[in-house]
């Protein structure tokens, strides 16, 4: 691994010592996972508790006809059967999903997808839970499954949705974004129009840990607390009163340490439900725990676009505009994980990081018959579709012009004076040097070195290929005057508690899954108040001990939990002031500020430490009138637009022509996430994200098949990339800080899952290019890539 540092104005990493910038805290949470002191959902044991299981169905679309559970009842150590029936008469057989959509908890009256939930087995042990699935009898009435997104809107399709009243077709959503007069006046009059269809295959996030929750309801009481594997706790809790009933002061979220979740683990799943329910039935703890196979079946998914796009240019290579008409498909619920003024997510980005005269994209939602879609998976809302996208068309024009991708790039960036620079679809970039990131790129990766090796290998006959992205990614979800999810606005709040000896304890309402929460906001706490990052704790994780919140994905935890987290700091540095201005016997507007303490300004010898001010607050003191006492504060942060991290990624492959095997031989990755708190977190994010790319790019593929059978319901079949697959990373960066955030912070976690992919995809195709290949649709397979080659006559040596 190469590290180059670039180095640009950031006040907030001037010297090495302080805690957020250039130095590398080591994670505070690791020493308990490296001993095995982890603690997740499945550790969970309380007394008396009972184990579920789903049965689910085998087959894809099918009319529910009848239900015998009488021989699993009867089987030894069962409690409980649990049908869509009894789930009816509890007003609980649906539930709503994040796009305010709804799911059926269990199945009434048909199935809609392969491995939909049918029945719930409540029984004495985890072994005759699932031995009694096996016993349920099932009659189903098989219908014809839509498996294939282009003929949803079909007349004659099956209906999938066809419970919801005056529904005839399979249509969710029209959304679209830019103008499209504008844009189409831009393509008639360019001089070069370039054209394809790009389709970003259906994948899953795989987390290494699947889902699961422990549900314990005491009935005398009403209180509800579930354990669960969630990503956004406090969203969950709101959820389920509204789904159960149950007061939502009532209702106990806890999400302990979570082993990955990558979106996977945004969305409330039948399965948690399933297993409140079974504890209100039986009076008794319920815990439900997925295997792999269902986890990959049936919990949500990513992607599935279907994307035609057009870009125009004028003969020497300015890009003038591009257009779009996306298909989206969504499965059988509409689950997606969104701003629901946003149907379409934050797709409106495919403008990409270039300076356009108009751009216009449609995108059209549909049902099928596969488990529910649109999670962000490791993406903010399907900016990942819309990178690729764009960066795919840039190529092909390239190819077009023949002319160099990284030449084409470099003269249409979006240029450092023209930031805040206003998109094409209604978005305001914040800051970026965008040239000086793919020039650093280009030096780190040796580029026109590796041109004349790619030449002289081609005269060999041997296929090597360099690939180019470069992408603006927008994270941040939380601007109330644009988002929300189902009503509940985005913002984030955060507590800080300052304890009489001088250490602190931060309340987050975001949510780790391996991300270091635990460090970096510690790190801001202590650069903005100076107390050692080592004696502050920071708490997330469980609605009853943290402020409300959205949680943690599309890389938001940085640019709005982590501004409130320095905004409530700030506050309780002010209120410190007060507090030693009245322990000094002087006016606070005669305080200066060093880190770690407040003193008189003209005589540093005399002043407070935040420790002595926090002793201070705790006692008697005679405090300045409207101060309280204590040394906390709290805050809840709206921020006032997105941010947008970006980053140029060169990509290098060698193509076996026999077999079709394309080997990833290097990657050089310069990110420019802003402010950087700590950069050793910052590369296992980006090292994590590429390769999560390598996985989408050359692997990994939800396909079904006619039936409507998922095909990938093991790590027999739906591949991810190991240490074997993946090329020592080399990661450089720039800092251009965000303007608008209290810190210059902009989120780093999916950055390189974002531009990773099409820069793989880029160098295949390069790699194939003299044998006139200008696009292959992801995963680049061997048997893809062998069969693309076959097809084409191979060029002369």
């Amino acid at each position: 691994m190469t590290i180059l540092q670039e180095h640009a104005p950031n006040p907030a990493a001037d010297d090495a010592g302080r805690p957020i910038g250039y130095g590398r805290l080591q994670r505070k949470e690791d020493p308990r996972f490296v001993r095995g002191r982890g603690h997740y959902v499945d550790d969970i044991t309380l007394p008396g508790m009972l184990h579920g299981a789903i049965l689910r169905s085998p087959v894809a679309h099918a009319r529910l006809v009848s239900i015998d559970t009488s021989a699993a009842l009867a089987h030894p150590g069962v409690v409980a059967v649990i049908t869509g029936a009894d789930l009816l008469g509890l007003g609980l057989a649906w539930a709503p999903t994040l796009s305010a959509d709804v799911q059926a908890v269990l199945v009434t009256d048909k199935v809609r997808f392969q491995g939909q939930e049918v029945a719930f087995v409540v029984a004495e042990d985890r072994y005759a839970a699932r031995d009694a699935l096996e016993l349920i009898e099932v009659d189903y009435d098989v219908l014809p499954p839509l498996v294939d997104a282009r003929k949803a809107l079909d007349p004659d399709a099956p209906v999938v949705r066809d419970e919801m009243e005056g529904r005839t077709d399979n249509h969710i959503f029209d959304w679209e974004a830019g103008n499209k007069a504008e844009t189409d006046a831009v393509f008639a009059a360019a001089d070069v129009v370039v054209s394809q269809e790009i389709v970003y295959p259906r994948s899953h996030p795989a987390p290494m840990e699947t889902c699961g929750a422990v549900a314990d309801f005491d009935a005398v009481t009403g209180k509800l607390t579930l354990y669960e594997t969630s990503q956004a706790p406090h969203a969950h809790r709101t959820l389920f009163a509204m789904v159960a009933g149950i007061p939502e002061h009532k209702i106990r979220i806890v999400s302990p340490d979570i082993g990955g979740g990558f979106g996977n683990k945004v969305g409330i799943y039948p399965g948690y439900i399933l297993a409140v329910v079974g504890s209100i039935v039986t009076g008794k703890p319920v815990k439900w725990m997925e295997d792999r196979s269902e986890n990959l079946m049936s919990t949500s998914f990513a992607r599935d676009y279907i994307m035609q796009g057009e870009i125009a240019a004028t003969k020497d290579g300015k890009i003038l505009a591009v257009r779009t008409s996306v298909l989206a498909d969504h499965g059988a619920f509409n689950a997606t994980a969104q701003p629901t003024k946003y149907p379409a997510g934050f797709f409106h980005i495919f403008t990409g990081s270039y300076d356009l005269q108009a751009a216009h994209c449609s995108v059209t939602g549909v049902y099928t018959n596969k488990a529910p879609g649109g999670v962000a998976y490791a993406c903010s809302f399907r900016v990942t579709e819309a990178v690729y996208l764009i960066e795919r068309l840039v190529d092909i024009l390239a190819a077009k012009l023949e002319v160099d991708p990284a030449e084409l790039r470099l003269k249409n960036l979006i240029k450092p004076e023209q930031f805040p620079y206003p998109n094409k679809t209604g978005w305001e970039y914040d800051s970026g040097n965008y040239e000086r990131a793919l020039r650093l790129s280009m030096s780190m990766a040796g580029y026109d070195d590796l041109r004349r090796e790619q030449r002289a290998k081609r005269d060999r006959g041997e296929l090597m290929g360099i690939g180019i992205s470069f992408f603006t990614e927008t994270v941040g979800a939380g601007p109330r005057k644009h988002m929300d999810i189902v009503g509940l606005g985005m913002n984030d709040g955060a507590e800080l508690r300052v304890h009489p000896t001088g250490k602190a304890v931060v309340r987050i309402s975001v949510q780790s899954q391996g991300q270091g929460h635990e460090t970096t906001f510690a790190q801001i706490v202590a650069e903005e108040i100076g107390i050692p990052p080592e004696d502050i704790d920071v708490v997330h994780g469980d609605t009853d001990q943290t402020p409300f919140g959205l949680g943690t994905y599309g890389s938001r935890s940085t640019p709005v939990s982590g501004a409130a987290v320095a905004l409530v700091a700030r506050k309780v540095r002010e209120k410190a002031r007060f507090i030693a201005a009245a322990m000094l016997e002087t006016r606070p507007e005669d305080l200066e500020w060093e880190k770690g303490r407040w003193f008189v300004k003209g005589d540093p010898s005399v002043g407070k430490t935040i420790a002595e001010i926090a002793m201070g607050a705790y006692g008697t003191v005679a405090l300045p009138e409207g101060i309280d006492g204590n040394l906390d504060a709290e805050v809840t942060y709206d921020p006032p637009n997105l941010t947008f991290p970006f980053g140029a990624y060169i990509c290098v492959v060698d193509v076996d022509p026999g077999t079709g095997h394309v080997a990833v031989r290097r990657f050089v990755a310069v990110d420019d996430c802003g402010t950087r708190i700590n950069p050793m977190i910052i590369e296992g994010q980006v090292h994590g994200g590429l390769t999560d790319g390598v996985g989408m790019a050359l692997m990994q593929f939800i396909e079904f098949d006619e039936s409507g059978n998922n095909l990938g319901g093991s790590f027999m079949d739906y591949l991810i990339p190991t240490a074997m697959e993946v090329p020592d990373w080399e990661t450089g960066y720039t800092v251009t800080p965000s303007p608008h955030h209290p810190i210059g912070a902009k989120g780093i976690g999916e950055s390189a899952t974002v531009g990773s992919p099409p820069a793989i995809v880029n160098a295949v195709v390069d790699a194939l290019s003299p044998f006139g290949i200008t696009h292959m649709d992801m995963p680049c397979t061997p048997a893809r890539v062998w069969a693309a080659i076959q097809g084409r006559p191979r060029p002369p040596i």
